[in-house]
């Protein structure tokens, strides 16, 4: 029988990306759909996927999709997108929401021990032990779907307790790879979604341009393969061919390579174990001709440094890292704040609030919303 999958972030890009990986394969029937506010693509898919149960986490834009679509149930805010997990009766839930908002819905899907295809990397900065506990509780698999996760899952699958030494996540360098500290002031919002190798949604584009993607992914990449901190590093690799690698106790280096194209790890994810054919152009390392790297330049982008540093300092740290970052992206991509204010008002959000203990979901939320009121002041006092 076809593995009953709900897609989180349906109308993004790793969304669309995944109906695609669907549309080649007999072993999955989608149960339900969800989007932030984008009701009408939403509906749209829903009817050509013969899905009956849609969430929108806007609860304006939910009540506009149950006005104009008759064909099934609407669901709608945090609330409805906790209930669509639930409700749908998935064996396999991709949740590919963006930002702190996938943290309910992940929870829910663990909870109900459903496996997880993971493209939500802040429920993992967020919640980080408290979800790996709860999916080792229940027995739900998480497979991540991040490019990089995806390839270090792949990497160290087969590997003995011992036998990895470091994990090596590439970063592209985004637009503004080579580029000094001066040399970013009064960056555009164009110049900055102008990332030169992946397409992605606006937020994780300005992520990547600041580096703090990479700072997100250090933390994922904690929590999903129990590695300390000290030993995972990032290099710029703009490319974007090799995806991570490994360094073994032996001295030998395991690395995955292909051409850019995210259904590759959406495919590893939704079909895992199996690998399915994908019309996806093979790698030829000669007419690629040379693959080069480079150190990441901490000073012209802080955003690792300070992720790094939350990281360590545990608690609630990441929790607020990932909600100033999340305000003050919105409000670059806003034009309400320069790029250079977007590492800055991260730091003195963190420096404002520190790291308290998590002994509880609540105490996360708690956080969250702490640090976006915050930012939130930071970002206002800048402008």
């Amino acid at each position: 029988m076809a593995r009953r999958l709900l897609i989180l972030g349906s109308t993004g890009s790793i969304g669309t990306q995944a109906l695609d990986v669907v549309a080649r394969s007999d072993d999955l029937e989608v149960v339900g759909l969800s989007a932030g506010r984008a009701w009408e693509a939403l509906v749209a898919q829903a009817r050509e996927l013969g899905v009956t149960r849609v969430a929108l986490a806007d609860a304006d834009a939910a009540a506009r999709a149950a006005e104009a679509w008759t064909g099934g149930q609407v669901l709608g805010g945090a609330e409805g997108l906790v209930r669509l997990v639930l409700e749908s009766q998935p064996d396999l839930v991709l949740n590919a929401l963006v930002g702190s908002a996938g943290l309910g819905p992940t929870i829910a899907a663990l909870g109900e021990g459903i496996d997880l295809a993971l493209a939500n990397k802040e429920s993992l900065v967020v919640g980080g032990e408290l979800v790996m506990q709860l999916a080792e509780a229940t027995g739900a698999r998480i497979v991540p779907v991040d490019s990089e996760h995806s390839a270090l899952h792949q990497l160290v699958a087969h590997e003995p307790p011992g036998a990895v030494e470091r994990l090596v996540l590439t970063a592209s360098g985004g637009p503004f790879r080579g580029r000094r500290r001066a040399d970013l002031e009064g960056v555009t919002v164009d110049e900055a979604l102008a990332h030169p190798t992946w397409a992605m949604g606006g937020k994780i584009t300005i992520d990547s341009a600041t580096l703090m993607n990479k700072g997100l992914e250090v933390i994922e990449a904690h929590h999903l393969f129990g590695t300390p901190y000290e030993r995972i590093d990032v290099v710029v690799h703009p490319q974007s061919i090799v995806h991570s690698y490994v360094t073994l106790a032996d001295g030998a280096a395991l690395a995955h390579l292909g051409h850019p194209d995210m259904r590759v790890p959406i495919a590893y994810a939704l079909h895992h174990p199996e690998r399915v054919e994908l019309p996806v152009r093979p790698l030829d390392l000669a007419q690629v001709g040379a693959l080069t790297f480079e150190p990441v330049d901490v000073e012209a982008f802080p955003a690792l440094r300070l992720a790094r540093a939350a990281a360590v300092a545990g608690g609630t740290a990441p929790c607020v890292l990932n909600a100033a970052n999340e305000v003050a992206v919105h409000a670059f991509l806003g034009n309400r704040l320069d790029f250079l204010g977007i590492p800055a008002v991260v730091e003195a959000t963190l420096e404002r609030l520190g790291a308290h203990p998590v002994r509880a979901f609540d105490s996360l939320y708690e956080a969250d919303r702490d640090a976006r009121a915050v930012a939130a002041e930071l970002v206002a006092v800048r402008a």
